[in-house]
């Protein structure tokens, strides 16, 4: 995958990782627009290349009272307003095969959910598309099988694909990062650390997925330090409010900081 081909994409000659960065859901326009800007005021400062992230909707929800999304036109066209209004490329996922031609309209990229990686008509269903397709690796998954899904995208002639570590289940409800998986799907496509997602706590008695969010920075320098391409980090001005994940995203006032440190540890990383 070659970053200067996504739309809009800014700083590619910084030699920083780059980022995708958001909420997890769409819950508005307000917020979208809110949290953007912020974002986008911090990677410019530090020369970040910066992708917006946000679900149209969710489709994989612990309960059937969880929330979903506010409709999924609504959602897209204010990702659309995103792009439009501040200049950068977006990315939302995608569950069902008829998501992949409407999603392709409003954004950048077509991320593939971690528990649907292996649903092959999904992810050619997106790769047809000819956008960006961000695989997610199955929590279940070695990074050795993320080879498969990057060939199914790259066999639709669509060179145009990135691997997302989310963390691999570490018994029932924790999950860890075996950093060990970076070089090898390194060789695969260029890889992204989800940095927060891979903190969750899933699979509680309350049907709410839990989280560590005090260990973000502690996850993401270790992603620095071993040469991940690129950082997934969903962020809320108000996680205990939001209306997904919220128990694992990080307060957005805390994300300058966090940046801040982590380009500091790449400026390092880079001379060696």
């Amino acid at each position: 995958m070659k970053l200067e081909r996504i739309p809009q994409i800014q700083h590619l000659k910084s030699k920083n990782f780059f980022l995708l960065a958001g909420p997890c859901a769409i819950e508005s326009e307000e917020m979208a627009l809110r949290i953007a800007e912020k974002v986008l005021e911090i990677t410019n400062k530090l020369e970040i290349p910066y992708i917006f992230k946000g679900s149209f909707k969710k489709a994989n929800r612990s309960r059937i009272d969880s929330f979903t999304g506010i409709g999924d036109e609504k959602a897209l066209k204010i990702l659309r307003k995103v792009s439009e209004t501040f200049k950068v490329p977006t990315v939302t996922d995608i569950h069902e095969i008829s998501d992949a031609a409407m999603a392709a309209e409003y954004v950048d990229i077509l991320q593939i959910p971690a528990f649907l990686v292996r649903q092959t008509d999904l992810v050619v269903a997106a790769a047809n598309t000819g956008k960006v397709v961000n695989l997610k690796k199955g929590q279940f998954m070695s990074p050795e099988s993320m080879k498969h899904a990057v060939t199914k995208v790259t066999d639709c002639n669509n060179e145009q694909v990135m691997i997302t570590d989310r963390g691999t289940m570490f018994g029932y409800q924790d999950m860890i990062v075996d950093f060990r998986g970076i070089p090898t799907m390194r060789e695969y496509a260029p890889t992204v650390l989800d940095v927060t997602h891979s903190l969750q706590q899933p699979n509680q008695s309350s049907g709410v997925t839990g989280g560590r969010p005090d260990m973000i920075e502690t996850i993401a320098r270790a992603g620095i330090v071993n040469n991940v391409d690129g950082l997934f980090i969903e962020t809320h001005f108000d996680p205990a409010n939001a209306k997904s994940d919220g128990a694992n995203m990080l307060d957005l006032k805390y994300l300058e900081k966090l940046l801040t440190n982590l380009t500091a540890i790449r400026k390092t990383v880079n001379t060696l």
